[in-house]
């Protein structure tokens, strides 16, 4: 009798174990994988803004304030951009002076709390940059994707797609350089972004079901009279074009691939998302296994899709050492291994999803020179 109760009372403890376990795994993967479009990532501190003088704005010393290039300010009720650090300036030891690009939205006062983000516009393309567009309507396996439509004489178009931490505003901020180059451009906003379909689970996918909101997309493209398509993504959204590449119905229509920040390894970027959000480091295997369970998280499947052997079409991939989460050296390795199809730009000092905002300039002309024979 004693045995069996000390057996009913091991297993009933090895089931409340077990739940427990089961509870903090969906726990963590939900940290990771809830993010609702355009939360800021991860990782970088909030920065107090110390004062605004002219075009000149006094921020927190931080790492991140230190970040040579353009960004975004997001705080509440407040979007701003700045542009390059003014170290010549003088300013205290522990705040940074930045140039003030311009404050588009709120009002930047002393104490206010912001963040940097690599999204650098608000609005449509015409409230943004006075380019005109048309809003469209993708259809979807899950509904009807809005999407921004602008308009251009070539045959090729280029379709955009955001990633973590942002939403279809984040491709505004090469669209000007895209529509000087004379590209119809479609930039998408695909399930789980505000307007479009929520996902049946409520869960991000990392770009491992996403795709197939991109694969409508190329399919929208063909229907309206794109001969070929480039896409250019950014994140998991760049892992959503490697996905299309490989599988899309209409990968003979896709010539050219533009990578940014790309998650290769979605196991690593749930860790880091999950941990930057204070996800306790025990609980982070379960992570990953609670987030397969509930999604069906494949990572044979974007292996097959990054496969250097499979790839078929000339790619061009933005990348840095300092993305801490989508780590660069598989971008490294897929550009070794397919060197006549496959060119890395690398970019240093800059965040996740912001290799443009690190150095506009350097981005764009490596950009042209991908696009041209492509034209």
């Amino acid at each position: 009798m004693r045995l069996a109760k000390a057996t009913a009372a091991a297993v009933t403890t090895l089931i409340g174990v077990g739940a427990a376990a089961v509870a903090a795994g969906r726990y963590a993967s939900s940290a990771a994988l809830k993010a609702p479009a355009g939360r800021p990532l991860p990782g970088d501190p909030p920065l107090t803004v110390h004062e605004t003088v002219g075009d000149r704005i006094i921020l927190t010393r931080s790492l991140a304030s230190l970040r040579p290039g353009t960004y975004g300010l997001e705080g509440s009720g407040v979007h701003a951009v700045v542009g390059p650090v003014l170290e010549e300036v003088p300013h205290s030891a522990d705040t940074v002076v930045r140039r003030l690009e311009r404050v588009a939205r709120g009002r930047l006062e002393p104490g206010t709390r912001v963040r940097l983000t690599p999204q650098v516009y608000n609005g449509t393309p015409s409230e943004a940059l006075g380019i005109d567009c048309t809003e469209v309507f993708v259809a979807g396996e899950l509904g009807a994707l809005p999407a921004w439509f602008v308009p251009g004489p070539r045959a090729t178009w280029v379709i955009t797609v955001h990633g973590l931490g942002t939403t279809w505003e984040h491709p505004l901020n090469v669209l000007e350089f895209l529509h000087g180059q004379q590209f119809p451009v479609l930039d998408l906003a695909y399930r789980g972004d505000a307007g479009a379909p929520r996902p049946p689970d409520g869960l991000g996918h990392l770009g491992d079901s996403e795709w197939r909101d991109l694969d409508a997309a190329v399919r929208h493209a063909v229907r309206h009279g794109a001969q070929r398509v480039v896409i250019h993504g950014w994140s998991i959204g760049a892992s959503m074009a490697l996905h299309a590449a490989a599988n899309s119905a209409l990968r003979d229509r896709i010539s050219g691939l533009v990578l940014d920040s790309p998650v290769l390894d979605w196991q690593v970027t749930l860790r880091s998302l999950a941990a930057a959000r204070g996800t306790p480091a025990p609980l982070l295997p379960l992570a990953v296994r609670a987030a397969q369970g509930r999604t069906g998280l494949h990572g044979d499947r974007l292996l097959q899709a990054a496969d250097p052997a499979a790839l078929r079409v000339p790619t061009l991939i933005f990348h840095g050492p300092h993305d801490t989460l989508a780590p660069w050296q598989p971008s490294r390795e897929l550009a070794a291994r397919r060197p006549e199809l496959v060119s890395l730009h690398p970019v240093p000092n800059a965040p996740h999803g912001a290799m443009w905002n690190a150095g506009p300039a350097r981005y764009e002309e490596a950009l042209r020179r991908f696009l041209t024979p492509l034209m």
